[in-house]
């Protein structure tokens, strides 16, 4: 599976993103999915995911801010960022993953400024 994040760029304090991540070359309905944020200088954190059959989980300081989602239909997720925040600076990775096998994109930055 081929994983392409996109919608990073720059945000002021406050502000809004939405990134996407569209996926190839398998049955994407078959994977959970996930997003992690890499901020400078620090380990990958998993940020948001969502499990075939199960509700989304969030990383404590986004939630009630992010939003993940997929159209399996468009082979897509998303992640919705709302009320952004300078420490939500990083690159966002799309995950795929089942039965312990895990696909990354490449990455997408957020940058949040003013």
């Amino acid at each position: 599976v081929q994983l392409v994040e996109s919608g990073g760029g720059v945000a002021q304090p406050g502000g809004s993103l939405k990134l996407s991540c569209v996926a190839s070359g398998g049955d994407f309905s078959i994977y959970h999915v996930a997003w992690y944020r890499q901020a400078p200088g620090k380990q990958r954190k998993l940020v948001a995911s969502l499990r075939i059959g199960s509700s989304a989980n969030y990383e404590e300081s986004v939630e009630g801010r992010f939003i993940i989602s997929r159209d399996n239909g468009k082979n897509m997720t998303y992640l919705e960022m709302n009320s952004l925040k300078s420490e939500d600076t990083a690159v966002y990775y799309c995950n795929a993953n089942r039965a312990g096998v895990h696909y990354w994109g490449k990455g997408t930055l957020v940058t949040v400024s003013s």
